[in-house]
């Protein structure tokens, strides 16, 4: 399982992207920490009033979860956004990371399936969304489109498999710094590429 924080122009194969290392894993598998970079991301950068209001949390809470996450290296200080020198506003690091492989296996077994688990119930969400809003698209209700679900079914080897993963990493590179967060016309797209062979 891998994800990308917002590595532009990567090009490694999907075997290649690093297996996230033991501090950055236990500050991922905090809740409101997932939470936070989320918001953050939504955000494309912002201070810790701003994402205290995002999640109804107070903000000396959010400063503290911010900080753990600053100090592993997911997210980082964004100056340029800053109103004077004491005003500390954020950003998420630009990243890429697997779970873990037989190669690099996770660091803490446990926090990593606390973290999938996490995952998985971000990827529920959206698919509930999905689900959600498809009949107003398909009735005919909204032209507008928010969403998709697509399902293919392809015979691949394990090469083809792997250099169908970087053909889609590299689309979406292109695209990715297309615009600014909260930039007029453009929507916060989230996407999940799950896929399994016929024997698991």
């Amino acid at each position: 399982m891998a994800e990308s924080d917002g590595t532009a122009g990567r090009k490694a194969r999907p075997d290649a992207i690093p297996t996230i290392p033991a501090k950055q894993l236990k500050a991922k598998a905090h809740p409101v920490r997932l939470q936070l970079e989320h918001a953050l991301g939504r955000r494309g950068f912002a201070r810790a009033a701003d994402l205290a209001a995002d999640l109804g949390l107070p903000a000396n809470q959010i400063s503290f979860h911010l900080r753990v996450l600053a100090d592993a290296g997911l997210i980082e200080e964004a100056p340029e956004h800053a109103r004077d020198r004491r005003d500390r506003v954020w950003r998420p690091a630009r990243m890429a990371w697997q779970l873990g492989s037989p190669e690099h296996p996770v660091e803490d077994e446990h926090l990593g399936g606390a973290l999938l688990h996490a995952i998985v119930g971000e990827h529920q969400d959206l698919v509930r969304r999905v689900v959600e809003w498809a009949p107003e698209y398909s009735s005919g209700r909204t032209r507008e489109i928010h969403g998709t679900f697509n399902q293919y079914s392809l015979w691949l080897t394990d090469a083809e498999w792997v250099a169908l993963l970087e053909k889609i990493g590299e689309a979406i590179d292109e695209v990715r710094d297309l615009h600014q967060p909260g930039e007029d016309g453009a929507r916060r797209w989230s996407i999940d590429l799950i896929a399994a062979d016929d024997e698991i």
